[in-house]
């Protein structure tokens, strides 16, 4: 029976039936590509291939939508779905073993290992065969034995600890130990370690939190320091996992960061505790919020269910990005001036002008937040 009636008189059971058995087809045509992938990942660690290669998902994707066209299907749903599936398969094969660089297992040594980045790349180089040791605040006592014959030692410290931390190590290292940090800004602590370091030195900025299900696709920022041609293996291991690299400057990539982290975070709390301050809660706001807002309330919100030290440390963390902020709030004075005269025609001037300034890339923002705003509506509405 279907809404009290017999199916027999029911026009939608029978075709509901086969959509349900469809799904079901679906489902097991899905493992079955499941399986296949696992089969691929062993035979990738076996060959020193990387989870991820962009030019085979590319080709995917094309194909892909010129046959989802040739069936009348929509190829923007289609590469949606094949990329979701890609997504899905590159995960599995994040969870086992993964290729390792040429030349060997390393000695690797995590400073910070025990906090959430560490333990990211901690079980990526375990997994790869490499040897990873630990070395936290309580630890110093043994540093000279844990520092002893490694061949990369990685700080993932808190920033305000990014200093003291590399000044005690610089007397306790090899000449030949590789050494990287993990901090968000690269001038300052690429100054203190080749100071402090006589050997090779790469600053490395992870694009990414601690909380991503794996690395395909994960953005790595490297900035140059010393002898750079020795970790040549660190990234042919990155590759390996997926990751993007992109070699920058560090003055570059700080002054990008100022506006990246510095101010976007800054922006969240100003909106947080704006809300805060009126006592509008999100649970409220989020009934009538449009789609847009929804998500412009969610990375606002996510910031607040994460630590505060570490927030006040990205927003606050050298004098330059402070003189940004403060820049930023004169900025926000002058504007709210407009508010203040009910200035309608300069308003409308600003508005133009940063429309102007933004060019050709607010038609592609428009695209891609239509994109981000869709698939969030049609999830959790």
């Amino acid at each position: 029976m279907t809404d009290g009636r017999n199916d027999n008189k029911d026009p939608l059971s029978g075709p509901r039936r086969r959509i349900d058995t469809i799904d079901r087809q679906l489902l097991e045509l899905l493992n079955e590509r499941q399986l296949l992938v696992s089969e691929i990942a062993g035979a990738k660690r076996s060959a020193g291939l990387p989870i991820f290669v962009p030019e085979r998902e590319d080709a995917k994707v094309e194909d892909f939508r010129r046959e989802a066209e040739r069936r009348g299907l929509d190829p923007e749903w289609a590469e949606d779905f094949l990329r979701m599936i890609m997504g899905s398969s590159r995960a599995a094969q994040s969870t086992g073993l993964f290729p390792q660089a040429a030349g060997g297992p390393r000695r690797v040594l995590l400073v910070g290992g025990a906090g959430r980045m560490g333990k990211l790349y901690g079980r990526c180089f375990e997994r790869s065969g490499h040897e990873v040791g630990i070395l936290e605040s309580q630890d110093w006592n043994r540093a000279p034995e844990l520092l002893a014959g490694r061949d990369l030692v990685i700080l993932a410290v808190p920033i305000r600890e990014t200093e003291p931390v590399i000044r005690r190590l610089g007397p306790l290292l090899e000449p030949e130990t590789l050494l990287v940090d993990f901090t968000s800004h690269k001038t300052a602590p690429l100054r203190w370690m080749l100071e402090a370091h006589t050997g090779p030195v790469v600053g490395l900025h992870p694009m990414h939190g601690p909380d991503v299900q794996n690395l395909t696709k994960q953005l790595m920022i490297i900035c140059p320091g010393r002898y750079v041609e020795r970790a040549a293996w660190l990234r042919e291991q990155f590759g390996l996992w997926g990751l993007r690299l992109a070699e920058m400057r560090p003055g570059q990539h700080d002054e990008g960061m100022h506006l990246v982290q510095g101010l976007r975070h800054f922006l969240a709390l100003l909106h947080g505790s704006y809300l805060a301050a009126r006592g509008l809660r999100p649970e409220e706001i989020l009934e009538l919020s449009s789609p847009i807002y929804r998500a412009e309330l969610m990375m606002t919100g996510r910031i607040f269910a994460q630590n505060p030290e570490l927030y006040a440390d990205i927003v606050l963390s050298e004098p330059a990005r402070r003189d940004m902020l403060l820049q930023f709030l004169d900025h926000h004075s002058r504007l709210a001036e407009l508010v203040r005269a009910d200035d309608k025609a300069g308003f409308i001037a600003e508005f133009r002008s940063v429309t102007d300034f933004f060019g050709p890339f607010a038609d592609q923002a428009l695209t891609e937040s239509n994109y981000l705003i869709h698939r969030l509506a049609d999830r959790f509405a």
